[in-house]
């Protein structure tokens, strides 16, 4: 999968944009450690990497954008996604996106850099941890107050209205992209 990817993305020059953490910290850090052995592939995999971005990211650093004219009435709070936070240091850029929205009041997520329980393939192997991890995060949405949490995370964005679901809860959560399209 990883040399298909890096074969269907060479032939265009600039940024690739990805939406979510855990996607961009797949192809700058993981694919490097796919192909440390073979220095053929190993070059074109760090060539990807140095022009992939995350979503946010490319918005506020890449572009200097963090006003895209997007509203909402409401109260919002951020999930801190594990692979956008731990494995690509980001965190400020969607903050600063989430900040100029419109009629939002945006709130603190308690402990929003607890992992919501995912992590791709964790969720399936360890179901008891990982349910419980969803449990203490939607608590935390509770606590928060918000109606609407928001992630950079596709995979983050899915358990988290699946956990809301399964409890009858009415918050849900929103990719940022959907967030921002918002107008």
């Amino acid at each position: 999968m990883a040399t298909q990817t890096i074969r269907a993305f060479e032939p265009y020059p600039g940024a690739v944009v990805v939406p979510s953490g855990s996607c961009a910290a797949m192809i700058r850090h993981s694919y490097a450690e796919l192909f440390a052995d073979d220095p053929g592939w190993l070059s074109r995999a760090l060539a990807l990497a140095e022009r992939t971005y995350e979503f946010s990211e490319y918005l506020v650093d890449g572009l200097g954008v963090t006003d895209l004219g997007a509203r909402f009435d409401g109260k919002l709070t951020y999930h801190s996604s594990c692979h956008l936070l731990r494995g690509l240091g980001v965190d400020r850029q969607p903050r600063a996106l989430l900040a100029k929205v419109q009629d939002a009041q945006l709130v603190e997520l308690p402990n929003t850099t607890d992992c919501c329980g995912f992590g791709g393939v964790f969720s399936i192997e360890h179901p008891e941890i990982s349910t419980a991890m969803l449990e203490r995060k939607i608590a935390n949405i509770d606590a928060s107050g918000a109606s609407v949490v928001v992630s950079c995370d596709a995979g983050c964005v899915t358990n988290i209205n699946g956990g809301l679901h399964r409890q009858h809860k009415q918050q849900y959560a929103m990719h940022i992209a959907d967030i921002l399209g918002r107008t």
